[in-house]
């Protein structure tokens, strides 16, 4: 376990993550109405829902990305609604986005050296001219950047320029890098978008592997079903930007309300569909700017 590592662990039961009466607007469009939510310490949560119901744009209200036009958003009971995405950071949530963001220039390696820049404890000068503790200090991430590298299956890529990898290792490379932030609340904007079946379930695993090692509390949005039903524990459904089901994976299948949103059918979602994003022939009206 690493110094950046024992950032995740908190209290069991500790509330992470609430979300109170959460609207967002766009002129005069409604992106999410009225949406309230609760994560706590150890949680794996999923946040699903058809094309443009309002998946990311929850995400850039709670990391700061995007501000509130009403509700109040806290973590660890602290008020963040305002906050800017890097004060955001610091309060321990880290995140993923549905399209990759690295630096693709970059080598893997450096890419997750960047996540440690928020814990840097050197100055200017030390940075200028070097000192021991700088030095000290860059040895150390590189070291924890190599480890993080080698738990995501990178380890033999460090150096390669990230632009160049295939796209299941830069998804996992951006996991890497939001890791090394040393979150307690990491965000999963659709980790698993085209991945082939093997790659899914080999991701699945890993998210298991770096929640119990790494004492991470989950918010994970995901079109998959099969993936999302054997990741989460809970699951809360949206529909044109407000909550219309919570409960467990199996509660959610047979929800009525979300066999129709998905479906229109009658019968429950099948847990072999595989992407619940085009399971609606509606879908496709929805507007970009709230998916």
């Amino acid at each position: 376990m690493t110094e950046h590592v024992a950032a995740g662990f908190g209290r069991p039961g500790e509330r992470l993550l609430e979300l109170t009466g959460v609207t967002k607007r766009f002129g005069g469009l409604t992106a999410v109405s009225d949406v309230s939510l609760a994560l706590d310490a150890g949680e794996v949560v999923g946040l699903i829902g058809p094309n443009g119901a309002g998946k990311t744009t929850v995400f850039n209200l709670v990391t700061g990305v995007y501000q509130l036009t009403e509700g109040a958003i806290r973590v660890t009971g602290r008020a963040a609604a305002g906050l800017t995405p890097d004060r955001i950071t610091a309060l321990g949530i880290a995140r993923t986005f549905q399209n990759i963001r690295l630096f693709r220039e970059m080598s893997a390696l450096d890419n997750v050296r960047v996540g440690f820049n928020l814990s840097n404890n050197y100055g200017v000068f030390a940075g200028l001219f070097r000192t021991r503790k700088m030095r000290e200090r860059e040895a150390f991430v590189e070291a924890e950047a190599m480890k993080l590298l080698h738990t995501m299956g990178l380890g033999d890529l460090a150096h390669e320029k990230a632009g160049g990898l295939a796209y299941g290792p830069q998804r996992r490379l951006e996991i890497a890098r939001a890791l090394a932030t040393g979150p307690r609340l990491l965000i999963l904007d659709e980790p698993a978008a085209g991945m082939n079946p093997q790659e899914k379930d080999e991701l699945a695993k890993m998210i298991g592997e770096i929640r119990r090692s790494f004492g991470l509390t989950l918010l994970v949005i995901e079109h998959d079903m099969k993936f999302v039903m054997g990741l989460c524990e809970r699951i809360i459904v949206l529909d044109y930007g407000r909550v219309i089901a919570r409960g467990t994976p199996d509660e959610i299948r047979r929800d009525p309300a979300v066999i129709a949103a998905y479906l229109g059918a009658d019968e429950p979602v099948p847990e072999s569909a595989p992407e619940l994003g085009q399971a609606s022939a509606s879908d496709a009206s929805r507007a970009e700017v709230a998916s």
